[in-house]
């Protein structure tokens, strides 16, 4: 699933997605430009926190806005209309960074089980993986277990968070059936946000650095007295729910 054209998904890859619960997009998501552009702004933010600390670079355009020329780009809203609809908000973003030799695990984990009781619905997000460095198997990249979006909330167990960027996972995976995101930089994966994934840790000596977006139809109600001080936008059409978006 790698062979998308012209910055949007084919009625056949969005069957594939619905089905399967990703996609991989092996062109350039961003002009070259663009890119050098964000990776530079990553790079400030990873200075800012002394290049660890993975959980403070979460929601990072909410100190910085410059990123919103990113989370609210043509480039990503067409790839991920098909999926979602006309009608967008964005959701979160998050810098994710596994540094060299030393990047931990990540557990096998649902975006929504940590969303769960914030939305009122969770069958319309998606998440789009951006590459900042290589991503593969060496250095951790991203891998799913196809086809589990349709499974609902997962069972999860504790684990050892000194090998683990967070203290749970998923019970009882078949590490046989993962998939793995190998990408460039530049290219980038969509997941929907119920899709059992995870990643090994980086033993290798290349540092692995991503820039998740994440996206909601608006047909979704994003619930403001379980999310205090979290801030969401209308990327793209109309508000369906009635959220509240800081640019209503």
């Amino acid at each position: 699933m790698s062979n998308i054209a012209n910055g949007k998904l084919t009625q056949t890859e969005v069957d594939f997605y619905n089905e399967q619960g990703y996609a991989l997009y092996k062109n350039q998501l961003f002009g070259a430009e663009k890119q050098a552009e964000l990776s530079a702004i990553f790079e400030e933010q990873w200075e800012m926190v002394g290049r660890r600390l993975n959980s403070e670079l979460d929601t990072p355009h909410f100190r910085d806005e410059r990123l919103l020329k990113f989370l609210l780009a043509d480039e990503v809203l067409d790839l991920v209309e098909p999926i979602l609809g006309p009608n967008i908000g964005l959701w979160s973003s998050h810098f994710i960074c596994k540094e060299p030799l030393i990047g931990k695990q990540t557990p096998w984990h649902e975006d929504s089980a940590y969303w769960k009781g914030r939305l009122d619905r969770f069958d319309k997000i998606a998440t789009v993986w951006l590459a900042i460095d290589p991503s593969n198997k060496e250095n951790g990249c991203m891998r799913v277990i196809p086809g589990t979006h349709k499974n609902g909330f997962s069972d999860y167990e504790a684990v050892n968070e000194d090998e683990n960027i967070f203290g749970t996972q998923i019970k009882n995976i078949d590490e046989s059936k993962a998939v793995y995101f190998e990408l460039e930089p530049g290219q980038c994966s969509i997941h929907d946000s119920r899709i059992i994934h995870g990643a090994t840790p980086n033993k290798s000596p290349n540092r692995r650095c991503g820039y998740t977006m994440r996206y909601f139809s608006t047909e979704a109600k994003v619930l403001p007295d379980k999310n205090p001080g979290f801030k969401i936008w209308l990327a793209r059409g109309k508000d369906i729910a009635g959220n509240p978006f800081i640019n209503v």
